[in-house]
């Protein structure tokens, strides 16, 4: 019996996921990293086993409704664990906030700064006072009433809905329009109203062109279609919608992707014009501190901020100097984190998963707890080396204050600072689970099967990587005068037929020049569009598009918002699997096709849950959960459905298999061995097929893009862009992962990819070095050339840890 100041953490008999009965000791009040390479089972110990016994005895002090509900969900597959104190989970949350959360809100920044000035603003003479709601955009007080508080407004013209105006409306000239039997009955709707679709659209009345694009009104008149030979059709009731209408409807209510982004091109979103964009009411506005309303300090880049707030505060009263103070320590937080170079009114949905998780780091940081365990996923995800030295002091501080800190990490410039190691292995999934070493990081050195050892330890018989002579360029895509957010007036220039990395700082502009202006520019080419189009948008001019035959942008976006959707639909190979069930000799009896075999449709789904495998708990004051459906038990299958076995398995049992496990279980059917394969050659050997896409990392993610995208058959030239490919993956696992993609660029394609880890960076051919710091202090191409000259570099901050990746 172990006493209740217990300085260990004692975990025995975790099984959850692929742990093998794990019997491990970890000290608190210690900075306690856990490694393994991907599918290892280190999060199942950490997050799936410590932190999920935490949040369980926090929900059984709650109210015995909690402890009642709680069963349901289940707790960890653990024997025992003590001398475990609450615990705070700091995950990459894949799922996006709203479009109303910001750096502010997340951070709660926002509060102190419209506490600031409710409290000690600059009002106009006679003005009252005004609540800290009235400065919100988020609150009925305080939003701009036209805008609702989002600051913009779609407009469209006739420029955009009409591009060809030499054609007529029956020859397609509303391009807004939707296509098919839709976009027939709004033309036969128009012709019943009177109006003459086949006489070109610029030789039409203004009057009535202004009325069938912009009009609210929606007729309803009786049509009588034009007989097609040996069709019958009726006349019916004809709804007239205009342009502007349907565009803008479209836009807000599609659940479809495409048709939204189709949309999209027919509008322009432009500041609203009553709040010209500050999203606030007037009298908001109106209020000021040191000269500047609240709308222009939360455009600020975080760093400008607080040198503005210091120059403000030190002379005015107290209650400014004290609201000031506070704001500027807690902004420190976030600027130590390398996040200097966001502005409040940065939107959640467009930070990264890695910004998101060091921001609410930085509001931890500042909440006083002590006693804590704070468990936290990858906090290096998305760093460039130099941010890494302030991650460490942060999470120093946190365990100065008496915590324990538990981090699931890759970055080994890390794991070298912890005071504890636990490395998991020695492989993935049923391949590991089990626990090598638990103790300080120098003890790894003992652990020869451990795929850690080698990278924590490259002296230790490993010199640094044979680095390879650059491959030379089959052309080039230049960008000239590039503008876009932090990136001004730049001009780039992207080597075809190599791999390319483009490296800099958090902030520097890397994702705006090659995700969303090398991007945009080549995705709007493929849309059909002139490449000058995405030019006047992006950048003065582009040049070099004819040598690409296809572009493919893999980003860390996840592969579908519900459960629904996993690995095997994903990338096809659940059709494949349906098939083979439906041709077994109890299928074909019975009559089941491969319909039967979808989880997605009645018929052969457990109705219970829909096919969900589980359903929702509602546990009143506290966010609903999930428990295993009742009837199926996750299974997702009614009985009938799984009393269908191919080679002795039911089709759940079949997606319960590991990508490694079912290789072998489909060896001999070509079409499920591809689809296979790919996975295997990306290092997702570990994943289950049915495992959920709620379930997966970003750059998990993103590789079963990539998989996806290697089984299909490759024709001509094409560019690859990936974002940061190596976030969430062990070293060992991204040697696989860089093979598969020199493996593309020796097929004769071009790969270009966002990356800090310098070990992939020195493997480039070409390196286009982004800085020199973040936000404004960014933006402009600092280096470029083969890594060895960008290593060499005296204002790059990439340059030194590149030159210590190269061995220089």
């Amino acid at each position: 019996m172990h006493s209740p100041h217990d300085p260990y953490v004692r975990v025995r008999g975790a099984r959850e996921h692929n742990l093998q009965d794990v019997n491990v000791d970890i000290p608190r009040d210690t900075l306690t990293v856990f490694t393994g390479v991907s599918g290892s089972g280190k999060s199942s110990l950490a997050f799936g086993t410590i932190y999920a016994e935490a949040q369980r005895r926090y929900f059984e002090s709650v109210a015995p409704y909690a402890r009642r509900l709680i069963h349901q969900v289940g707790a960890p597959a653990v024997g025992e664990i003590t001398g475990l104190p609450p615990a705070v989970s700091l995950e990459q949350r894949r799922s996006a906030p709203g479009a109303r959360s910001s750096v502010g809100t997340v951070t709660t920044l926002s509060n102190s700064l419209r506490m600031l000035f409710s409290r000690a603003g600059e009002y106009p003479a006679g003005a009252e006072r005004l609540d800290s709601d009235a400065f919100s955009p988020n609150t009925a007080a305080g939003a701009c009433p036209e805008c609702h508080g989002l600051g913009r407004i779609h407009r469209t013209d006739e420029e955009l809905l009409v591009p060809d105006p030499s054609l007529s409306i029956r020859e397609g000239a509303i391009a807004a329009w939707p296509g098919a039997w839709q976009g027939k009955n709004l033309r036969d709707v128009l012709d019943t109203l009177g109006y003459d679709v086949d006489r070109p659209w610029c030789e039409l009345e203004a009057k009535d062109r202004a009325w069938i694009l912009f009009t609210d009104e929606q007729p309803v008149v009786t049509v009588h279609p034009v007989r097609d030979a040996g069709r019958i059709q009726r006349p019916y009731q004809g709804t007239y919608m205009s342009a502007r209408r349907y565009v803008l409807h479209t836009f807000a209510d599609t659940r479809s992707r495409t048709l939204r982004a189709k949309a999209e091109r027919f509008l322009t979103s432009v500041p609203c014009p009553v709040c010209g964009g500050s999203r606030l009411r007037p009298e908001a506005m109106a209020v000021t501190f040191g000269g500047r309303t609240i709308a222009e300090l939360a455009a600020l880049p975080l760093s400008a901020l607080a040198e503005v707030l210091t120059r403000a505060g030190a002379g005015g009263e107290e209650t400014a100097r004290v609201l000031t103070g506070d704001l500027l320590a807690r902004i420190g937080t976030v600027t130590e984190l390398g996040l200097g170079y966001l502005s409040l009114d940065r939107t959640a949905p467009t930070l990264s998963s890695g910004e998101l998780q060091r921001l609410r780091l930085a509001t931890q940081l500042r909440s006083g707890l002590f006693g804590v365990v704070y468990v936290l996923d990858e906090p290096s995800a998305g760093l460039h080396p130099a941010d890494t030295e302030s991650l460490l002091g942060v999470l120093g501080r946190l365990k100065e204050a008496g915590n324990s800190v538990f981090v699931v990490e890759h970055q080994m410039d890390v794991v070298r600072r912890a005071d504890w190691l636990v490395d998991v292995g020695p492989l993935a999934g049923e391949h590991g689970g089990r626990v090598l070493h638990s103790g300080p990081p120098e003890g790894l050195a003992e652990v020869p099967e451990s795929a850690t050892r080698r990278f924590l330890f490259p002296g230790d018989g490993r010199g640094p990587a044979p680095v390879r002579e650059p491959r030379t360029p089959t052309g080039w895509i230049r960008l000239s005068g590039v503008e876009r957010h932090n990136v001004r007036g730049v001009d780039a220039a992207f080597p075809l037929g190599v791999f390319t990395a483009v490296t800099g700082v958090s902030g520097s502009g890397k994702s705006t020049l090659v995700g969303q202006v090398l991007a945009g520019v080549l995705a709007d080419r493929e849309a059909g569009e002139e490449a000058a189009g995405a030019g006047e948008r992006f950048c003065a001019a582009v040049s070099g598009l004819e040598a690409v035959d296809r572009l493919l942008q893999v980003d860390q976006k996840p592969i579908g918002r519900t459960p629904r959707s996993n690995l095997a639909t994903y990338t096809g190979l659940f059709d494949t699997v349906r098939k083979l069930f439906a041709r077994t000799e109890t299928a074909r009896e019975r009559g089941y096709t491969a319909g039967r075999f979808s989880f997605n449709v009645s018929g052969g789904r457990c109705e219970t849950c829909q096919g969900e495998g589980f359903v929702s708990v509602e546990l009143l004051f506290l966010p609903s959960t999930y428990a295993p459906c009742p009837d199926c038990h996750g299974a997702r299958y009614n009985p009938e459905t799984l009393e269908v076995t191919l080679q002795g398995l039911t089709v759940a049992q079949v997606l319960d298999l590991t990508v490694e496990s079912a290789a072998h279980f489909f060896s001999g059917t070509p079409a499920a061995e591809r689809a296979l394969a790919t996975l295997l050659d990306v290092g997702l050997g570990y994943l289950r097929l049915g495992q959920p896409a709620t379930e997966l990392s970003g750059g998990e993610a993103q590789r079963i893009k990539l998989a996806s995208e290697l089984q299909r058959t490759r024709r001509g030239h094409t560019l690859y862009l990936l974002d940061e490919p190596t976030t969430g993956l062990h070293p060992a696992d991204v040697e696989v992962l860089m093979r598969q993609l020199h493996g593309l660029v020796d097929a004769h394609n071009t790969v270009v990819v966002v990356e800090h880890d310098m070990a992939v960076v020195a493997g480039a051919d070409h390196v286009i070095d982004l800085g020199p710091g973040g936000g404004d202090r960014g933006g402009r191409i600092v280096a470029t050339g083969a890594p060895r000259e960008v290593a060499r570099s005296a204002e790059s901050r990439t340059a030194p840890y590149l030159a210590k990746a190269l061995g220089s």
